[in-house]
């Protein structure tokens, strides 16, 4: 069985991979040599701004409305247990 140390190991290492990988691939693009007038510049890839925007913003309410889910499931966990202790203490039994 995996230990809770070798699962962040692993989670590290896989996070560096998937930085790193990118990043690595990125950096060897060719060096220009001299000025060069911005006319003159090849053309560059655009992406539109507003799907990536949104689609962030989305996933960012995603994750806010799951952990408001969790904690709401959570928060009636505890109740279910304080109702519980109240009506042992009511009819005065012990655990």
């Amino acid at each position: 069985m995996m230990t809770m140390i070798g699962r962040v190991v692993r989670a590290i290492g896989v996070a560096l991979m998937l930085t790193l990988v990118p990043a690595v691939a990125h950096a060897q693009t060719p060096a220009q040599e001299g000025f060069v007038p911005v006319d003159q510049l090849p053309g560059q890839e655009e992406l539109p701004a507003a799907p990536l925007v949104a689609a962030a913003y989305g996933v960012a309410w995603a994750a806010v409305l799951v952990y408001l889910f969790s904690i709401w499931r959570r928060l009636a966990a505890v109740e279910r247990e304080l109702t519980e202790v109240g009506r042992r203490i009511q009819a005065g039994e012990r655990r």
